[in-house]
């Protein structure tokens, strides 16, 4: 099984728009396809950090990250 996300991308009138399928929340506008994607990928980084960080937070203390293979 692949890992990854999946971006699905329109054009809109002068705009792109998008929005990765996997990660509710993560969506942006922008006037090109390239940069669209970009913000797209800025988005997503900042949103799993921000989940980590609640994560890790939740867990208080003595807790073990264990990577999950997809």
């Amino acid at each position: 099984m692949e890992s990854g996300y999946t971006a699905i991308v329109k054009k809109d009138g002068d705009w792109w728009i998008g929005w990765v399928e996997e990660v509710p929340g993560v969506n942006a506008q922008e006037s090109s396809k390239e940069e669209l994607l970009i913000s797209l990928r800025e988005a997503l980084n900042d949103i799993l950090e921000l989940n980590r960080e609640d994560a890790r937070k939740a867990a208080i203390e003595d807790y073990e990250e264990v990577p999950l293979p997809a």
